[in-house]
């Protein structure tokens, strides 16, 4: 939400900005904090030797586990959505931090390893893809109960994302998300458990594309959970035209720099230090 695409969005969409951010301040700090614990300490670790090599060491761990575990928490407030007086945000400070955001933090944290180990398991060979397939293997367990939890819990929470699903017949128009899921799931683990090594990290890019989906599915219309949809919160069409300019020239350059980063690191990495 901080970065350059969270701000292209709350751009075209102010009082979504306006809303929000009031409501989520700190878990937004937390996760800026731990990126740049993240990002320092990647640099630094590799100067370092000794003691103050594993200072750096935990300083990159705790960084990358707080950005990700602030960002399911952050997700979790969203999804739960936050209370609107006119068009401000009326709540507290201390709104977002419930027990549904900290089982979201942890079961993003669990997403992430996910993929990081399917990556890692595609990337690398030997002693470390071998460590690679036992932890995908491990946490894959892990993201398909929270999952689930997530999937059961958003339909308790709001009578009209209950209705959304379960009435007909929009259920038999749904039914083959949570189905394509769990086959997903089926596959990550059967390749896991075959020796395959690129496709379980796909498959895990498809899961959380599921997620997703079934989350926007959820929350059409709303850009502010059940307060403000996002034709309430649009800006003005000359601001959105302007914005449409700006992607229009940048989006080609960041994909074309992606893609280029991707093809200058292809192939794999030995197990062994290049240091």
């Amino acid at each position: 939400m901080a970065g350059p695409g969270g701000g292209g969005l709350f751009a075209a969409f102010p009082l979504a900005y306006a809303i929000l951010m009031p409501a989520l301040y700190i878990p937004v700090i937390l996760m800026l904090l731990g990126l740049i614990f993240r990002g320092v300490a990647f640099e630094f670790r590799f100067k370092a030797a000794g003691k103050s090599r594993q200072i750096w060491d935990s300083s990159f761990h705790f960084g990358s586990l707080a950005a990700a575990f602030m960002q399911g928490m952050i997700l979790g407030a969203f999804v739960q959505g936050v209370e609107v007086e006119g068009r401000s945000f009326a709540g507290g400070p201390f709104d977002w931090l419930n027990a549904y955001s900290v089982m979201t933090g942890v079961a993003l944290v669990f997403g992430y390893a996910l993929l990081g180990a399917t990556w890692i398991l595609m990337k690398t060979d030997g002693a470390t893809q071998d460590w690679a397939r036992k932890c995908a293997s491990y946490v894959l367990g892990y993201v398909g109960l929270f999952l689930g939890i997530v999937s059961i819990s958003m339909p308790m929470m709001n009578a009209d994302v209950k209705a959304l699903w379960f009435s007909l017949p929009n259920l038999f128009f749904l039914l083959p998300l949570p189905l394509l899921t769990a086959l997903l799931f089926i596959l990550i683990w059967r390749d896991l458990h075959r020796g395959r090594e690129y496709r379980p990290f796909f498959f895990s890019i498809g899961v959380f594309l599921m997620g997703y989906l079934g989350l926007g599915i959820s929350l059409w219309p709303w850009l502010v959970p059940f307060e403000v949809t996002f034709r309430q919160a649009a800006a003005a069409s000359t601001s959105q035209s302007l914005l449409l300019i700006g992607t229009v020239i940048m989006l080609p350059v960041v994909l074309t720099y992606t893609a280029f980063c991707y093809y200058l690191f292809r192939g794999k990495a030995s197990h062994e230090s290049a240091y």
